[in-house]
């Protein structure tokens, strides 16, 4: 087992002192940006590696944040994750990533794990269950801890959160259609306790009401964001005397499952009933019937919730500083859709 390089090693390297490494690793401002330049690139060639369980203590870092999210089975998702991961990792850190698969206690175990890890933030979007509640945060906010939602968020007092205008995702979403020549548009909507299934149902119901057509609630249906449940909400669709001709779904999950309902009757999409989804989820392009969905800019997202971040836990003034992003979402039009 070959020995493990030291600031010691380095030194001699050098000819200077093990003080004078320790200080240009840590970008100590007394040592020239000459110096530091070369300890940096010696280190590199010995594979020197820092002791981060000391460099941690020494700073009242841990250099690990907590990334919670409802399931990492989707693009959506992951790809906000990847961009917060390239807004951290330069500056030294680590995520570790959480799954409440929308489940109130997993959520809670969650929180309380990451903050037994000593993590230096928490970076999530909230679970489904129990909306309405804000214990599982309690121990985040008395500890000082920054937190920051994106996508599903809680309006909690300094908090940050960065979002789409799901509310615009879905009123340009379902103005397609209508554009299309659809009159009679269904909703496969979510829990809409949860703001951004709420606001997506909104930009829905004013898309139709400013255009002119009948509003008709009993074309709602709330449903998860499965591709089963996708498939059973639409069979009742389509079973009505006056069946839909579009669905607009607020997830892309849903979306396919209602293509596939479609389809097992006999019927063409979109000559006989168009579809749009929500998430542009990868699978949404590269089907043969391309799915028309709305983009939600997730890795944009994850980067922006991460740089949000940075600036909480580098601020020296230690002033809590609450900023709310919305990014605009982009419909991208496709053959589930596009009539003409």
């Amino acid at each position: 087992m070959s020995k493990k390089t030291t600031i010691y090693d380095i030194a001699k390297e050098l000819n200077i002192t093990a003080a004078t490494v320790s200080r240009a690793l840590n970008n100590n401002p007394k040592i020239s940006a000459k110096t530091k330049e070369l300890v940096f690139e010696t280190a590199k060639k010995m594979h020197y590696e820092q002791n981060k369980l000391a460099l941690a203590l020494k700073s009242g870092k841990s250099f690990n944040v907590g990334v919670i999210v409802p399931r990492i089975d989707s693009n959506f998702f992951s790809s906000v994750i990847r961009g917060i991961e390239e807004e951290l990792y330069p500056e030294g850190y680590h995520v570790i990533i959480c799954q409440t698969h929308d489940q109130q206690e997993l959520e809670i175990k969650n929180i309380n794990s990451l903050l037994n890890a000593q993590v230096d933030g928490v970076l999530m979007s909230v679970s489904n269950a129990n909306i309405e509640k804000l214990d599982g945060f309690k121990s985040l906010l008395k500890k000082n801890v920054p937190l920051i939602f994106f996508d599903r968020k809680k309006n909690i007092k300094n908090v940050s959160t960065i979002t789409i205008d799901d509310y615009k995702g879905a009123y340009d979403a379902t103005k397609h259609l209508i554009d299309q020549g659809c009159k009679r548009i269904a909703h496969l909507s979510n829990n809409r306790k949860l703001e951004i299934f709420k606001n997506r149902y909104l930009g829905y119901k004013q898309a139709i009401i400013d255009s002119g057509l009948t509003f008709d609630e009993n074309l709602v249906v709330e449903s998860f964001s499965k591709v089963l449940e996708g498939r059973k909400q639409t069979k009742l669709f389509l079973e009505m005397d006056n069946r839909p001709d579009a669905i607009f779904s607020s997830s892309d999950f849903t979306a396919l499952g209602a293509i596939q309902e479609i389809t097992s009757y006999g019927l063409r999409i979109p000559e006989d009933i168009s579809v749009v989804g929500f998430s542009n989820e990868p699978f949404t392009k590269f089907m043969e019937l391309s799915i028309t969905s709305v983009d939600q800019s997730p890795r944009e997202m994850g980067r922006i919730a991460a740089q949000i971040f940075l600036e909480e836990v580098n601020n020296d003034a230690k002033v809590k500083s609450e900023k709310h992003v919305v990014l605009s979402p982009e419909l991208k039009i496709r053959k589930s859709s596009q009539k003409f």
